[in-house]
C-alpha cells in the first residue's frame, strides 16, 4: 500500500508541491453557517473550545466543504491563562476579557494545574485526528507569549498594545517572569497536542508589529525561541510554524533566531521580500483576507501574483491573516478551485 502524501508535511521538509498545499487561518468560523450553528448550539465560546465532540465538529466542517490540506484544532489563544484562573470570557461583539494581571499576580502565577485544565483540548485532538482524512494534516496552536501577555496585561484588546508596552518598560523584571511563565507553558501545551496527534504546531504572535527593535528581540523573538527550543528538545521530530504578523524586515533574521521550520507571512510582506525569506525554507501565506470577502478580479490577482512569485518553491498558500466573517463561502471555494488550476 502507497504511503499517504500529507502535502504540508512535505513543504516543511523544505519541498516544492505544485500545486501548493492550502489551509486557511480561522477557517472553522463565523463565516460559515454550519459553523454559525454550532456556535449556536455550544453555550459560550470558551464551553465551544473545550467541549471535545463540538470542536471536533467545528474543526472538520471546512474539511468536508473546502478539502483543505490541513485542519486546525479549534481553540483559543487565551485557553493558557484562562488555565491560570484570569476569569478569561468573552463578550459579544467586543472579544475577550480577563481580570487585568499586575506585578504581584504575576509573581504569583502556579503554572501547576493548567495541562489538566486543558485536557478536554488534546481530547478534541485525539478525536480529530482519528476523523480526519489520512492525507490531511493536523495542526495544533497556541499563542506566543508577546501577543498573550498583551491581553494578560490590558484585560482586553487594544488598538497598539500601549497597557503591554508601559509594562514592560515599567516593570522589566516582572514582565520577562509573564513571558517566561508563558512561554513554558505553552512548550508544554504544545508537547500535549503532538503527543495527542497534531502533526505540526503554529505559534501566533499577532501584535508582534507594534513592538521596536529591541522589544522585539526580548518579546517576540526570545519567547519563541524558548518554546521551539523546548518543543524539539522533548520532540526532535516536531515541525513548527512562526507567525508574527507586523514585523516586517525583521523577519529576515526570525526563522533563524526562533528556530522555526516555517515561517507565515502577513499579506503586507511585498512578494519580492517574501521571495528572498523562501531562499531560506518554506514560508506560508500571504493573500490578504479583503480579497476574500470582495471575490472576482481582486481575488484572482491576488491567488495568481503569489503563485507566480512563491509557487515554485516551497509554500503553503494561506492568507495574511485569519478570514473575516464577512467573506462568503462561496468565494473561498472558488480560491481553493484556483490555487489548485482549476480557473486559470
Amino acid at each position: 500500500m502507497a504511503a499517504v502524501r500529507r502535502k504540508v508535511m512535505e513543504v516543511l521538509e523544505g519541498s516544492t508541491v505544485s500545486p501548493p498545499p492550502i489551509w486557511l487561518m480561522r477557517q472553522a468560523g463565523r463565516y460559515l453557517p454550519e459553523y454559525r450553528r454550532t456556535r449556536a448550539a455550544a453555550g459560550s465560546f470558551l464551553d465551544l473550545c473545550y467541549s471535545p465532540d463540538l470542536a471536533t465538529e467545528v474543526t472538520l466542517q471546512p474539511i468536508r466543504r473546502y478539502g483543505f490540506d490541513a485542519a486546525i484544532l479549534f481553540s483559543d489563544i487565551l485557553v493558557i491563562p484562562d488555565g491560570l484562573k484570569r476569569n478569561v470570557h468573552f463578550v459579544e461583539g467586543s472579544g475577550p476579557r480577563m481580570d487585568p494581571i499586575d506585578e504581584d499576580a504575576i509573581m504569583a502565577l502556579a503554572p501547576d494545574g493548567v495541562l489538566g485544565h486543558l485536557a478536554p483540548v488534546m481530547q478534541a485532538v485525539r478525536q480529530i485526528r482519528a476523523e480526519l482524512p489520512a492525507e490531511t494534516t493536523l495542526l495544533g496552536f497556541c499563542g506566543a507569549p508577546w501577543t498573550v501577555a498583551t491581553y494578560m496585561i490590558a484585560g482586553h484588546g487594544t488598538p497598539d498594545q500601549a497597557p503591554a508596552r508601559l509594562f514592560g518598560y515599567r516593570h522589566p523584571k516582572a514582565f520577562a517572569h509573564l513571558l517566561a511563565v508563558l512561554a513554558d507553558l505553552s512548550a508544554d501545551y504544545l508537547v500535549a497536542q503532538i503527543d495527542a496527534g497534531a502533526d505540526v504546531v503554529q505559534i501566533f504572535d499577532s501584535w508582534a508589529g507594534v513592538l521596536g527593535e529591541a522589544e522585539f528581540e526580548a518579546y517576540a523573538v526570545e519567547p519563541v525561541a524558548r518554546i521551539i527550543r523546548s518543543v524539539k528538545a522533548r520532540r526532535p521530530q516536531a515541525k513548527v510554524i512562526a507567525f508574527a504578523k507586523g514585523a516586517g524586515l525583521q523577519l529576515v533574521t526570525y526563522r533563524q533566531k526562533t528556530g522555526a521550520d516555517m515561517i507565515g507571512l502577513d499579506w503586507s510582506v511585498p512578494l519580492s521580500f517574501a521571495k528572498d525569506l523562501q531562499k531560506d525554507g518554506p514560508v506560508q501565506g500571504n493573500l490578504d483576507p479583503m480579497r476574500v470577502v470582495s471575490g472576482g478580479k481582486a481575488l484572482d490577482e491576488g491567488i495568481d501574483a503569489i503563485l507566480e512569485a512563491l509557487g515554485q518553491g516551497p509554500l503553503v498558500f494561506n492568507l495574511g491573516h485569519g478570514i473575516t466573517p464577512a467573506a462568503d463561502p462561496d468565494h473561498v471555494t472558488h480560491l481553493v478551485d484556483r490555487v489548485r488550476g482549476m480557473h486559470r
